[in-house]
């Protein structure tokens, strides 16, 4: 079983309750707009794997890749920043995500927390919302969710307090 902490729209901005939503966590994804600061930060503390978002420098989009496609206990994740939703998928995303759809896809960007089934591909679209204090959000959020035996269970979605 693999514990995983999912983040998005930090902006430059760590907040101290990331810290202790995801100690017990094995890794942390982040689903882009790092901002400055913030991916040293999260690899001390625990592996971290993410993507690149609009407002991040050349040294962020240096390390990290704008799409992600990889396996974590046999499912098949696919990790963007801008990607849309079930239904509304982001036009450089349709094609792909319909001729080989993962069982996961993680997108950022909108800063609305977001869990929703696509019935069509059978796949799960997670946004962990924005954990930032910048952007039209009120609240900032995190998700928590586990993967084990090909299953994507045990999901909390997290209020970290006011923007």
């Amino acid at each position: 079983m693999t514990k995983i902490g999912l983040i998005s729209d930090t902006h430059g901005y760590l907040d101290d309750a990331v810290y202790k939503h995801f100690d017990e966590c094995d890794e942390i994804w982040h689903a882009g707009d790092f901002g400055p600061d913030v991916a040293e930060k999260l690899k001390a503390f625990k592996p971290l794997k993410g993507v690149y978002g609009n407002i991040d420098d050349k040294e962020i989009r240096a390390e990290f890749p704008e799409h992600l496609r990889f396996n974590c206990e046999n499912v098949d994740v696919w990790m963007t920043h801008i990607g849309g939703y079930p239904g509304k998928y982001a036009p450089n995303i349709k094609g792909e995500i319909y001729t080989n759809p993962p069982k996961l896809f993680i997108t950022g960007h909108s800063h609305i927390l977001k869990v929703m089934f696509d019935p069509k591909i059978s796949c799960l679209h997670i946004n962990p919302g924005a954990a930032g204090k910048s952007g039209w959000h009120k609240v900032k959020t995190l998700i928590r969710f586990c993967i084990s035996e090909e299953k994507i269970h045990t999901l909390e979605a997290i209020e970290i307090g006011n923007r």
